[in-house]
This record gives structure tokens, sequence and C-alpha cells, in this order.
């Protein structure tokens, strides 16, 4: 069974959680955030991931983005889609959010070397996800893109580099790797404008 019964649990938990409790949307869009974890599940299940990486996919930004009345627990996952799923969400979740953008993400890149495959894999697919996104606002938009950023072009499109770079550095064998380097020539053209 490929639309198995766990990946539709896993959907309607991201969908309340993004959609249902806050509405919440894409950065200076009127697009529903949840598409960008369906985007997620979607690139992992193209290729090939198992059941449990394509429902952390799904779920990644639940923990990380839920809002304080409606707060996502490790022990909500744990109890609805076992320990598997949640240790993958928590591998791309960040763990301090009172750091300051710098400090958060310098930790996020530096804790990519210690991801399993699985990791690595949901890490690509998440910032695969995101880049080309900001790679179609900005062909429309612009540097008008990075105004509804918490940081500047450069803070942002260095961090994706690192990011990208540090995941590249831990897998050759990344069923990914064609599109992280084709995001990378991307980023490198949009920092030279």
């Amino acid at each position: 069974m490929k639309y198995s019964e766990n990946i539709q649990r896993a959907i309607k938990f991201a969908a309340k959680t993004h959609q249902v409790y806050q509405d919440q949307k894409r950065k200076g869009k009127d697009i529903p955030y949840i598409t960008h974890p369906m985007t997620v599940g979607l690139i992992l299940s193209l290729v090939g991931a198992n059941e449990d990486v394509v429902v952390a996919g799904i779920l990644h930004d639940t923990i990380e983005d839920s809002p304080s009345h409606k707060k996502v627990s490790r022990e909500m996952l744990v109890e609805r889609f076992g320990e598997e799923v949640t240790k993958l969400v928590e591998s791309v979740t960040e763990k301090d959010r009172s750091l300051s953008w710098d400090q958060r993400k310098k930790e996020a890149v530096e804790h990519i070397a210690h991801f399993s495959n699985d990791s690595i894999l949901l890490k690509s697919a998440d910032l695969i996800s995101n880049i080309t996104e900001m790679f179609d606002d900005y062909s429309r938009y612009g540097n008008e893109t990075f105004e509804h950023f918490s940081v500047s072009k450069e803070k942002t499109t260095k961090h994706y580099l690192d990011a990208i770079r540090a995941i590249i550095s831990c897998w050759d064998e990344n069923p990914l790797m064609d599109d992280l380097e084709k995001v990378i020539e991307k980023l490198n053209m949009m920092t030279e404008k």
C-alpha cells in the first residue's frame, strides 16, 4: 500500500497544526504553509524514501512551528507516529528558539554532521522545497523577496549554502544530490546579483 493510514494521519495532523490552529502562511504570501510540508513529503516519496521518512517530512515543522495553545510535543508524535518518525522530526527541529538567528543556524548546520542518512534525506527535501520557492519569488519580485525574511539576503543565502555543503559532505549517495547541486548553482547566481 503506497498511501498508508499513517501518511493520511500525518497529513491531517500537519494540516491541523499549520492551517486549522493558526492559519500559517508562507513568507510574504497568501499561500497556506501546509503546502511546504506536503511538498517535502512529495519530494521524499518521489525518491523512494520509506514510509517513516515520508511521514517525518510531512510532520517536520510541527514541533517547531506549533502555536503555544496547541503545542506539539515529542510525546504526542511518539504516541501517534512512533519513535523513528519522532527522532527524524527532532533531528531537523531547531533546539533552542531563544538563541539569536545566527547562533540557531550555526548550530543547525553543525548538527548535520551527526545526521543519519534518513535525516540527511529529510533535510535535503526541506531545503530544496524552501529554496526553490524562494527562487520563484526572487524571479518575480527580486530583492523585495527578502523583506519578508528575518535577516538579509546575504545571510539567508549563506546559511542555505552552508547547510547544503554540510549535507553534500556527509553522504555521497544522497538521491537528491543532483537537485542540491542545481540549487547551489542558483544560489550562487542569486548572490552575484
